[in-house]
């Protein structure tokens, strides 16, 4: 409970001082013409000793992002909202139960390039659970030390051209694990929320 309680608590300062909407590709302007498409992921921390945070590895397959590091999640059904949607798309790709997650609250919405406005479910589950990967969509899942993911000096800046432009993000190596572009980015805003 102490953990839960701890983020919480560090959710609640941390949204008097961000702001509601951050956008994608490290402060640089997203189009405002985009229409954007409500998105949810699940940020489900173990709760242990150290705690860890559960990630996927998209299948290679995949039409949109294969092979990327992400937290479960996908795109806010009709008559859901963001918390509904992270639980079921959670249960979905890793059979993870929807009634073991205490849900803590909301990290600070993305949007990001592709046009997506993502909602971050942050919540609290027991470890070691069985999780077994949909082969549709997740290839692997692993958990990294959330102390790991959310130290600054772990996130490092990168650049790459994409469509013309030079575009800048973040990436965050753990083991052979490369986390990047959204999902590092939502990590990052996550820390500052949590540290700033």
């Amino acid at each position: 409970m102490a953990l839960a309680d701890d983020l919480a608590a560090a959710l609640a300062r941390g949204a008097a001082r961000r702001p509601e909407l951050l956008l994608g590709d490290m402060r640089e302007p997203v189009a405002a013409s985009l229409p954007a498409t409500p998105a949810a992921v699940l940020v489900a921390v173990t709760e242990r000793a150290r705690p860890g945070v559960i990630l996927t590895e998209r299948n290679a397959r995949l039409r949109r992002h294969a092979g990327q590091v992400a937290f479960p999640g996908g795109r806010i059904d009709p008559g859901e909202d963001a918390v509904a949607a992270a639980l079921r798309e959670a249960e979905e790709e890793l059979g993870l139960p929807r009634r073991v997650a205490r849900v803590i609250g909301a990290a600070d919405r993305y949007l990001t390039v592709t046009g997506y406005e993502v909602t971050p479910v942050v919540a609290v589950i027991p470890p070691d659970l069985p999780l077994t990967p949909n082969p549709d969509e997740v290839a692997d899942w692993f958990e990294a030390p959330l102390d790991h993911l959310l130290d600054a000096a772990n996130h490092s800046e990168q650049e790459v051209d994409w469509q013309g432009t030079r575009r800048r993000y973040y990436e965050i190596l753990w083991h052979e694990r490369r986390i990047w572009g959204a999902t590092a980015a939502m990590i990052v805003n996550l820390a500052r929320r949590l540290h700033g």
